[in-house]
């Protein structure tokens, strides 16, 4: 009779994981990286509250190959191959054939978030026949930002929504406090430590990385400022990294470039999976409102983020050790700071365990 209880004890067990892992969620971010990070916290929620097998995330891969394996997010598909576009069609002139592809891409899914399309819209309508023509799903649609007017931060809003689409307590939706949210792996930090070696870094240093660009110009922080903070930490011994991307590249001048090898070390186009690497080892990092910024973060680096026309009290990036410095005047951009880098210089060398004042030559 034990026997007998036993295995039926197993066989509920194995049937209810197998119905948890049936139950799973997708994401349509098509949003640039920051955004597909500052969606994380939306993954987890879905995971745990819902008890779901899994979330996958639907964006564009060059943001978000990095994700599965360092992350709550299980599986990725390109956006660019998903064909969503036809959902954006009228209802009345929208058709699904027999093993349409779009049935396929939702056929796993109970549920289904969508940073696409609005609420009421052609697209949802189609999207919600689409999902529904396999299984009965949810579909929830969501803006990418909060209202103007609500100073919340933009992952709180995104889980606020869904908790109270889903009926789920509202107290979920608070946004967990000071956690990582990318996993760095061994191979990554191997990586890192090669790109380090083959650019000259001293890895017996300190190291800080700076990344003066970003999606928009008006959030950059004028160059001259990081310029400055880089001479400041190597006048103290402190290996200083630049790391530009490709919008770095195409905007800055000839001559800014100029300034910007002279005043430290660079490495630019790198791969996602690189720039993962190599924040990694560093000891630090300094950057605007940008992606890579909410990467580092994300990953626990040491984050200093600088902050021009953008809300920080709504984006601010999230992790476990980040400083925010906001600069609201008009000319964020347009001209240096040294007051607000003798601030950020405040923060940042103690917390490398340096002294403020500059070596006795």
């Amino acid at each position: 009779m034990q026997a007998d209880n036993d295995i039926l004890s197993l066989l509920e067990a194995t049937s209810a994981q197998a119905a948890k892992e049936a139950q799973r969620a997708v994401i349509l971010q098509p949003g640039a990286l920051g955004d597909c990070l500052l969606t994380l916290p939306l993954v987890k929620l879905l995971k745990e509250a819902l008890e779901l097998g899994g979330v996958d995330l639907v964006g564009h891969a060059e943001y978000i190959g990095i994700l599965p394996e360092r992350s709550c997010v299980d599986g990725i598909r390109s956006i660019d191959t998903a064909e969503l576009h036809r959902l954006f069609t009228t209802p009345n002139a929208f058709d699904l054939a027999d093993h349409d592809p779009l049935i396929h891409l939702f056929a796993d899914y109970a549920w289904i978030i969508t940073f696409l399309g609005e609420p009421g819209s052609d697209f949802e309508q189609n999207l919600i026949f689409t999902a529904n023509c396999s299984r009965s799903a949810e579909v929830i649609t969501l803006p990418l930002q909060p209202p103007a007017d609500r100073y919340q931060h933009v992952a709180e809003f995104y889980r606020e929504q869904v908790a109270r689409q889903g009926n789920l307590p509202l107290e979920k939706a608070r946004i967990p406090d000071k956690e990582i949210l990318i996993k760095v792996r061994e191979v990554d930090r191997d990586r890192g430590v090669e790109l380090l070696e083959q650019t000259g870094i001293d890895l017996s240093r300190r190291l800080v990385v700076i990344h003066p660009g970003s999606g928009g110009l008006k959030k950059c922080w004028h160059l001259d400022n990081f310029l400055g903070l880089a001479r400041e930490l190597r006048d103290r011994a402190v290996e200083v990294l630049f790391l530009l991307g490709p919008a770095e590249m195409e905007r800055l001048r000839p001559s800014e470039k100029v300034l910007v090898h002279g005043a430290a070390k660079c490495l630019a186009h790198l791969a996602l999976s690189q720039v993962v690497g190599l924040l990694s080892c560093a000891d630090a990092f300094v950057g605007n409102d940008s992606g890579v910024t909410h990467l580092a973060a994300g990953m626990g680096v040491r984050t200093t983020a600088i902050f021009g026309p953008t809300e920080p009290a709504v984006y601010r990036p999230l992790g476990p050790v980040v400083t925010v410095f906001r600069d609201p005047a008009g000319d964020f951009a347009q001209k240096p700071s040294p007051t607000l880098q003798r601030e950020v210089l405040g923060k940042l060398l103690p917390s490398l365990g340096l002294d403020d004042q500059k070596p006795v030559p």
